[in-house]
Protein backbone atom coordinates (compact mmCIF):
# COMPACT_ATOMS: atom_id res chain seq x y z
CA UNK A 1 0.00 0.00 0.00
CA UNK A 2 0.99 3.64 -0.32
CA UNK A 3 3.83 5.04 1.78
CA UNK A 4 3.90 8.52 3.24
CA UNK A 5 7.28 10.17 3.63
CA UNK A 6 6.54 13.81 2.78
CA UNK A 7 5.11 15.99 5.50
CA UNK A 8 4.41 19.55 4.38
CA UNK A 9 3.31 22.76 6.07
CA UNK A 10 -0.43 22.50 6.83
CA UNK A 11 -3.12 24.52 5.06
CA UNK A 12 -4.28 27.73 6.67
CA UNK A 13 -7.72 26.38 7.56
CA UNK A 14 -8.51 22.79 8.46
CA UNK A 15 -11.58 20.85 7.39
CA UNK A 16 -12.24 17.25 8.50
CA UNK A 17 -10.79 14.67 6.12
CA UNK A 18 -12.99 13.89 3.13
CA UNK A 19 -14.35 10.33 2.83
CA UNK A 20 -11.52 8.07 1.73
CA UNK A 21 -8.82 10.42 3.07
CA UNK A 22 -6.64 10.31 6.18
CA UNK A 23 -4.70 13.26 7.59
CA UNK A 24 -1.42 12.31 9.29
CA UNK A 25 0.46 14.83 11.44
CA UNK A 26 4.11 14.75 12.47
CA UNK A 27 4.41 16.51 15.84
CA UNK A 28 7.77 17.41 17.47
CA UNK A 29 7.50 17.00 21.24
CA UNK A 30 10.36 19.38 22.15
CA UNK A 31 9.01 22.88 21.31
CA UNK A 32 10.08 26.04 23.17
CA UNK A 33 9.07 26.28 26.82
CA UNK A 34 6.25 28.76 26.17
CA UNK A 35 4.57 26.32 23.79
CA UNK A 36 4.92 23.51 26.30
CA UNK A 37 3.17 25.72 28.87
CA UNK A 38 0.43 26.62 26.39
CA UNK A 39 -0.19 22.93 25.66
CA UNK A 40 -0.35 22.11 29.36
CA UNK A 41 -3.01 24.80 29.89
CA UNK A 42 -5.31 22.95 27.49
CA UNK A 43 -5.24 19.71 29.46
CA UNK A 44 -8.09 18.44 31.58
CA UNK A 45 -7.48 17.91 35.33
CA UNK A 46 -7.09 14.14 34.85
CA UNK A 47 -4.56 14.73 32.06
CA UNK A 48 -2.58 17.13 34.24
CA UNK A 49 -2.57 14.54 37.00
CA UNK A 50 -1.40 11.88 34.57
CA UNK A 51 1.38 14.13 33.26
CA UNK A 52 2.54 14.85 36.79
CA UNK A 53 2.81 11.15 37.61
CA UNK A 54 5.72 10.79 35.19
CA UNK A 55 9.02 10.70 37.04
CA UNK A 56 11.14 12.63 34.54
CA UNK A 57 10.60 16.14 33.17
CA UNK A 58 11.04 15.02 29.57
CA UNK A 59 8.22 12.49 29.90
CA UNK A 60 5.91 15.08 31.47
CA UNK A 61 6.74 17.47 28.63
CA UNK A 62 6.17 14.89 25.89
CA UNK A 63 2.80 13.89 27.31
CA UNK A 64 1.64 17.49 27.75
CA UNK A 65 2.70 18.53 24.24
CA UNK A 66 1.21 15.44 22.60
CA UNK A 67 -2.15 15.85 24.33
CA UNK A 68 -2.15 19.61 23.89
CA UNK A 69 -1.53 19.36 20.14
CA UNK A 70 -4.14 16.59 19.85
CA UNK A 71 -6.67 18.87 21.55
CA UNK A 72 -5.67 21.80 19.35
CA UNK A 73 -6.12 19.79 16.16
CA UNK A 74 -9.44 18.35 17.31
CA UNK A 75 -10.61 21.88 18.13
CA UNK A 76 -9.74 23.05 14.62
CA UNK A 77 -11.39 20.08 12.94
CA UNK A 78 -14.52 20.28 15.10
CA UNK A 79 -14.84 24.05 15.41
CA UNK A 80 -14.62 23.70 19.19
CA UNK A 81 -12.64 24.99 22.16
CA UNK A 82 -9.63 22.61 22.49
CA UNK A 83 -9.79 22.77 26.28
CA UNK A 84 -13.46 21.72 26.19
CA UNK A 85 -12.86 18.50 24.24
CA UNK A 86 -13.88 15.53 26.41
CA UNK A 87 -12.47 12.06 25.90
CA UNK A 88 -13.71 8.62 26.77
CA UNK A 89 -11.44 5.60 26.69
CA UNK A 90 -11.78 2.19 25.08
CA UNK A 91 -9.59 -0.89 25.24
CA UNK A 92 -5.87 -0.29 25.79
CA UNK A 93 -6.71 3.23 26.98
CA UNK A 94 -7.50 4.32 23.40
CA UNK A 95 -9.15 7.78 23.43
CA UNK A 96 -12.37 8.68 21.62
CA UNK A 97 -14.51 11.79 21.63
CA UNK A 98 -16.98 11.50 24.49
CA UNK A 99 -19.96 12.63 22.40
CA UNK A 100 -19.74 9.65 20.06
CA UNK A 101 -17.27 11.34 17.69
CA UNK A 102 -19.87 13.88 16.54
CA UNK A 103 -18.46 16.89 14.70
CA UNK A 104 -20.03 20.29 14.28
CA UNK A 105 -18.51 20.43 10.81
CA UNK A 106 -19.53 17.11 9.34
CA UNK A 107 -19.41 13.36 9.94
CA UNK A 108 -17.87 11.40 12.78
CA UNK A 109 -14.18 12.00 13.43
CA UNK A 110 -11.83 9.16 14.33
CA UNK A 111 -8.28 9.69 15.51
CA UNK A 112 -5.28 7.95 17.01
CA UNK A 113 -1.96 9.11 18.46
CA UNK A 114 1.42 7.47 18.98
CA UNK A 115 4.69 8.84 20.27
CA UNK A 116 8.31 7.76 20.56
CA UNK A 117 11.17 9.78 21.97
CA UNK A 118 10.71 13.36 20.68
CA UNK A 119 8.05 12.77 18.02
CA UNK A 120 4.33 12.07 17.99
CA UNK A 121 2.19 11.05 15.04
CA UNK A 122 -1.54 11.77 15.00
CA UNK A 123 -3.95 10.49 12.34
CA UNK A 124 -7.54 11.56 11.62
CA UNK A 125 -10.28 10.08 9.42
CA UNK A 126 -14.04 10.43 9.03
CA UNK A 127 -14.63 7.11 7.26
CA UNK A 128 -13.34 4.46 9.67
CA UNK A 129 -11.55 3.77 12.92
CA UNK A 130 -7.77 3.65 12.56
CA UNK A 131 -4.53 2.96 14.39
CA UNK A 132 -1.11 4.56 14.10
CA UNK A 133 2.29 3.71 15.56
CA UNK A 134 5.71 5.37 15.42
CA UNK A 135 9.15 4.30 16.68
CA UNK A 136 12.50 6.05 16.88
CA UNK A 137 15.08 4.08 14.93
CA UNK A 138 17.78 2.72 17.21
CA UNK A 139 20.14 -0.27 17.38
CA UNK A 140 18.27 -3.47 18.27
CA UNK A 141 20.87 -6.11 19.18
CA UNK A 142 18.05 -8.23 20.64
CA UNK A 143 15.75 -7.93 17.60
CA UNK A 144 15.74 -11.66 16.90
CA UNK A 145 15.04 -12.51 20.55
CA UNK A 146 12.11 -10.09 20.68
CA UNK A 147 10.82 -11.50 17.40
CA UNK A 148 10.83 -14.98 18.93
CA UNK A 149 8.35 -13.74 21.54
CA UNK A 150 6.07 -11.56 19.44
CA UNK A 151 6.41 -12.20 15.69
CA UNK A 152 4.81 -14.93 13.62
CA UNK A 153 6.91 -17.78 12.25
CA UNK A 154 6.92 -16.21 8.77
CA UNK A 155 8.01 -12.83 10.16
CA UNK A 156 10.77 -14.39 12.24
CA UNK A 157 12.08 -16.15 9.16
CA UNK A 158 11.99 -12.96 7.09
CA UNK A 159 13.73 -10.97 9.83
CA UNK A 160 16.46 -13.57 10.27
CA UNK A 161 17.05 -13.55 6.49
CA UNK A 162 17.41 -9.76 6.35
CA UNK A 163 20.96 -8.41 5.87
CA UNK A 164 22.48 -7.36 9.20
CA UNK A 165 22.70 -3.72 8.06
CA UNK A 166 18.97 -3.73 7.28
CA UNK A 167 17.69 -5.76 10.22
CA UNK A 168 16.90 -2.91 12.61
CA UNK A 169 14.71 -1.14 10.03
CA UNK A 170 13.04 -4.44 9.12
CA UNK A 171 12.30 -5.05 12.79
CA UNK A 172 10.68 -1.63 13.22
CA UNK A 173 8.72 -1.95 9.99
CA UNK A 174 7.23 -5.16 11.32
CA UNK A 175 6.70 -3.86 14.87
CA UNK A 176 4.96 -0.62 13.86
CA UNK A 177 2.67 -2.36 11.37
CA UNK A 178 1.61 -4.88 13.97
CA UNK A 179 1.09 -2.23 16.65
CA UNK A 180 -0.91 -0.01 14.28
CA UNK A 181 -3.31 -2.88 13.58
CA UNK A 182 -3.67 -3.72 17.28
CA UNK A 183 -4.45 -0.06 18.00
CA UNK A 184 -6.98 0.09 15.16
CA UNK A 185 -9.00 -2.71 16.78
CA UNK A 186 -8.27 -1.49 20.32
CA UNK A 187 -11.77 -1.80 21.73
CA UNK A 188 -10.98 -4.31 24.44
CA UNK A 189 -10.22 -7.12 22.00
CA UNK A 190 -7.09 -9.07 22.88
CA UNK A 191 -4.95 -9.50 19.77
CA UNK A 192 -1.85 -11.66 19.82
CA UNK A 193 0.96 -10.10 17.83
CA UNK A 194 1.91 -13.45 16.37
CA UNK A 195 -1.65 -14.15 15.15
CA UNK A 196 -1.14 -12.23 11.91
CA UNK A 197 1.61 -11.74 9.34
CA UNK A 198 2.80 -8.44 7.86
CA UNK A 199 5.43 -7.53 5.31
CA UNK A 200 8.75 -6.17 6.55
CA UNK A 201 11.23 -6.32 3.67
CA UNK A 202 12.88 -3.21 2.15
CA UNK A 203 10.88 -1.86 -0.77
CA UNK A 204 8.04 -4.26 0.03
CA UNK A 205 4.67 -2.47 0.26
CA UNK A 206 3.15 -2.43 3.75
CA UNK A 207 0.53 -5.16 3.79
CA UNK A 208 -1.11 -7.69 6.06
CA UNK A 209 -0.53 -11.12 4.56
CA UNK A 210 -2.71 -13.30 6.78
CA UNK A 211 -4.92 -12.87 9.84
CA UNK A 212 -5.27 -16.02 11.93
CA UNK A 213 -3.84 -17.81 8.91
CA UNK A 214 -6.51 -16.44 6.56
CA UNK A 215 -5.37 -14.18 3.65
CA UNK A 216 -8.98 -13.17 2.93
CA UNK A 217 -9.42 -11.75 6.43
CA UNK A 218 -6.14 -9.89 6.04
CA UNK A 219 -7.39 -8.32 2.80
CA UNK A 220 -10.00 -6.46 4.88
CA UNK A 221 -7.23 -4.19 6.20
CA UNK A 222 -4.95 -1.57 4.72
CA UNK A 223 -1.47 -0.87 6.09
CA UNK A 224 0.61 2.17 5.14
CA UNK A 225 4.29 2.81 5.82
CA UNK A 226 5.16 6.20 7.37
CA UNK A 227 8.43 8.09 7.61
CA UNK A 228 7.27 11.13 9.60
CA UNK A 229 10.72 12.58 10.40
CA UNK A 230 14.39 11.65 9.99
CA UNK A 231 15.21 8.78 12.32
CA UNK A 232 11.64 7.57 12.75
CA UNK A 233 9.47 4.89 11.14
CA UNK A 234 5.75 4.39 11.54
CA UNK A 235 2.67 2.66 10.23
CA UNK A 236 -1.03 3.31 9.79
CA UNK A 237 -3.76 0.66 9.81
CA UNK A 238 -7.43 0.97 8.85
CA UNK A 239 -10.12 -0.97 7.00
CA UNK A 240 -10.33 0.10 3.33
CA UNK A 241 -12.54 3.17 2.72
CA UNK A 242 -14.56 1.13 0.22
CA UNK A 243 -14.24 -2.23 -1.52
CA UNK A 244 -10.87 -2.54 -3.24
CA UNK A 245 -9.82 1.06 -2.59
CA UNK A 246 -6.82 2.50 -0.78
CA UNK A 247 -6.71 5.53 1.47
CA UNK A 248 -5.54 8.90 0.19
CA UNK A 249 -2.96 10.13 2.70
CA UNK A 250 -2.00 13.73 3.42
CA UNK A 251 1.02 14.37 5.65
CA UNK A 252 1.52 17.64 7.55
CA UNK A 253 4.12 18.96 10.00
CA UNK A 254 2.92 20.60 13.19
CA UNK A 255 4.68 23.88 13.92
CA UNK A 256 2.38 25.50 16.46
Amino acid sequence: MASLDRFAAPPGELAPPAPGAIHVWSVPLDPPAERVAACRRLLSPDEVARADRFRFDRHRRRYAVGRGVLRTLLGRYLGADPAAVVFRYGGNDKPYLADGTASRRGPALWFNLSNSEELAVVAFATSAELGVDVEALRPMPDALAIAERFFSAAEREALAAAPAAERDRAFFRCWTRKEAYVKAVGTGITVRLDAFDVTLGPGEPARMLALDGDPERAAAWRLHHLEPAPGYLGALAAPPPSAGDDWRLAGWRWSG
